[in-house]
């Protein structure tokens, strides 16, 4: 395995020259001796290249249809209506917008990015965090931390290089409360006072939940402990329940380390759901949501009728006090937290653990189907590792990364690659097992020994 030293330079040898150790058993399940578990750091390596990469595929396949349907007669004519499994393999359609995807013009798998994977917001936010949490010698930021990096690498309207329109309008890639939380550190507030809803109306939308996934894998087995280090992260943009689906997303991450192997994929998703579930609290819309979604799919149900009564119960009757189809006038709440959510519960449960089907699903659900597509693809590609994503698609990919294509200030021009993104993690995961978790970072057979 080969890292570009130049660009991690800092990163101890250690954490580059990775030795080939097995993390438990024949089977590979983690080792549960008394009341500690032990994970090969190699494996866990792989599982991040994984991670990153089914996240890039998912997301700019996602990318193809984000916002072309919303479901009934849509905004003014436009996105009315839903994709269904028919839909794959055809046109793209028009978004609510009436723009088209700029990559592809027909709804199918993105596998060709070039040389190198572009970041998106469902990508580069993740990798800001991850690289500030690496720079810093306790990995659980502070919010003056998450402000400096956020100005640092995250242009304005006012500095960005980028634009759209021909170049006559600025474009920061941010939406939503990325970017009214970058407003407001702007302005000197520091997180969690830029998620305050006094301050920034968006407070309960998606933004949280596809940029603070990663804090799960930064504290494997031990969701508590991520979810400790995801708070201020996910409250830099969200409160309520947008910051509790993002608790439940982190929750999902820190738990597929240890999902029982010995199961099916499709038991293991249904493991840590049943676990995660004990997140959402129980009067929230979130949990309800939940439930809904898995009461349709436990009934047999097709996902495409799933996604239907998701939308009547919550957009068209707005039931458990879920209110955004009408409180929101941009789009009747497409950005929310919570029916982006809804639908990331049809692709996951229907999806099964298979990683192709998953994000087939998370693609053609609507609203901004990107991002659940992304959320999914990071964690079943952490789940199977890179070989198991590239034996999905039966081919090798492109392993650099541009994280310039949106944001700055990063080493090397922005180029990076999956294996030291990798590297950089098992960096974190280190400080994290050995800081918060009580383990230990075992050199001699390069592995972690934590308690449960």
């Amino acid at each position: 395995m080969k890292y570009s030293l130049n660009l991690y330079r800092f990163i101890p040898l250690t954490f580059l020259a990775l030795l080939p150790f097995g993390c438990g058993p024949e089977n590979n399940e983690p080792v549960m001796k008394s009341d500690v578990f032990t994970l090969s750091r190699t494996e866990y390596a792989d599982r991040l290249y994984g991670f990153w990469l089914a996240e890039c595929i998912a997301n700019w396949t996602g990318l193809i249809t984000e916002m072309d349907k919303i479901g009934g007669d849509g905004l003014d004519g436009r996105g009315a209506g839903f994709y269904t499994r028919e839909d794959w393999g055809g046109p793209d359609q028009p978004n609510l917008w009436g723009h088209r995807s700029g990559h592809s013009k027909t709804i199918d798998f993105y596998l060709d990015p070039g040389e190198m994977w572009g970041a998106d917001d469902d990508t580069d936010i993740e990798y800001i965090y991850q690289y500030i949490t690496w720079q810093s010698k306790d990995p659980k930021l502070t919010g003056k931390q998450i402000r400096d990096g956020w100005l640092t690498h995250i242009y304005s309207d006012e500095n960005t290089p980028f634009s759209r329109d021909g170049g006559k309008t600025p474009e920061n890639f941010l939406w939503v409360s990325n970017q009214s939380a970058h407003d407001l550190m702007l302005e000197g507030f520091v997180p969690p006072e830029t998620s305050d809803p006094a301050r920034n109306p968006n407070w309960d939308m998606i933004d949280a939940q596809l940029t603070t996934e990663i804090f799960g894998l930064f504290a494997p087995g031990r969701p508590e402990v991520a979810r400790e280090l995801a708070y201020l992260p996910i409250r830099t943009t969200a409160r309520e329940n947008a910051a509790w689906i993002s608790e439940f997303y982190v929750t999902l991450h820190s738990l597929a380390s240890v999902a029982p192997e010995s199961l099916s994929m499709k038991e293991r998703i249904h493991w840590m759901l049943d676990e995660a579930r004990e997140v959402l609290p129980e009067d929230s819309y979130s949990a309800k949501m939940y439930d809904f979604v898995n009461s349709q799919y436990n009934a047999g149900v097709s996902w495409e009728a799933a996604r239907d009564a998701l939308y009547e119960k919550y957009q068209v009757r707005q039931e458990d006090g879920y209110e955004w189809a009408t409180k929101e006038p941009v789009c009747q709440g497409c950005f929310a937290a919570g029916i982006n959510f809804g639908a990331s519960m049809v692709s996951l449960l229907y999806g099964e653990g298979d990683l192709k089907e998953t994000i087939k699903i998370g693609v053609l659900s609507g609203w901004d189907s990107d991002n659940p597509s992304a959320t999914w693809g990071g964690l079943l590609g952490f789940m199977v590792g890179r070989a198991g994503v590239e034996k999905a698609f039966g081919r090798t990919f492109p392993d650099k990364f541009n994280i310039h294509r949106t944001r700055g200030g990063f080493p090397n021009d922005g180029v990076d690659t999956f294996e030291n993104m990798a590297a950089t993690g098992i960096a974190v995961v280190d400080r994290v097992v050995e800081q918060y978790l009580g383990g230990r970072v075992d050199k001699e057979r390069d592995a972690w020994v934590i308690p449960r």
